[in-house]
């Protein structure tokens, strides 16, 4: 079963200055507070710099049982010995990016539309990203929002785990799992928090008492 709280440490300046840690030390609290999948995203970093952080990530946590993803590469997930990749719709396509990761490595991906999670369903996604659920300010032209609505449907179309990302806070948390989400992506409302390590527990604490069990989960 996938972790509940899918936490995304971005590296981008716009999220870094909200922070008042830098992005290992958000990692370490984050951890700490009992959070097992981190993604790492560098949508500007230089490819050195992103195995360099994805590198160092997952060897920081590896005795831990902590999953690192790496955003968008599946080359340098495999490189760095990650938990995995997250793809896009404009990256290689999951099957593609599948024989660069194999097994034990996950293979993540964003879908915005029911066809595109129609589609994801038919591939070897281990899980399949839907979103943005609400408006959010984490990428510079976002995908239309799609709303809860969405994830209902989504959840009627697969058995994949569903991570719901976009816009999402502690306030409604509990009504995106209680529509199907196994797990919920965070960035900002995690990076920006002055306490990281609370704000995921509060998440966590929200998981353990309203997200729905799954056949996977017995």
């Amino acid at each position: 079963m996938i972790p509940p709280l899918y936490a995304i440490l971005d590296a981008s300046p716009e999220f870094t200055v909200e922070s008042a840690f830098r992005i290992p030390e958000i990692a370490n609290r984050l951890v700490e507070a009992g959070v097992e999948l981190l993604q790492y995203r560098d949508k500007h970093g230089s490819a050195l710099r992103i195995h360099e952080h994805s590198q160092a990530l997952t060897a920081r946590f590896a005795s831990q049982g902590v999953r690192v993803i790496v955003n968008d590469r599946a080359d340098i997930a495999a490189m760095a010995g990650a938990g995995g990749v997250h793809v896009g719709q404009e990256d290689l396509p999951v099957d593609e990016a599948r024989k660069i990761c194999g097994a034990p490595l996950w293979v993540g991906v964003s879908t915005h539309t029911l066809e595109q999670l129609r589609a994801a369903e038919a591939t070897s996604a281990d899980y399949i990203a839907v979103g943005p659920i609400f408006p959010t300010g984490t990428k510079a032209n976002p995908d239309p929002v799609v709303g809860l609505e969405f994830l209902r449907a989504a959840r009627q179309i697969t058995r994949k785990p569903l991570v719901a990302i976009g816009g999402i806070t502690v306030e409604s948390a509990g009504e995106v799992y209680r529509a199907g989400a196994d797990s919920i992506a965070v960035i900002r409302d995690l990076m920006a928090a002055r306490d990281p390590a609370h704000r995921a527990r509060e998440y966590l604490a929200i998981a353990r008492r309203v997200r729905p069990a799954r056949p996977a989960d017995h």
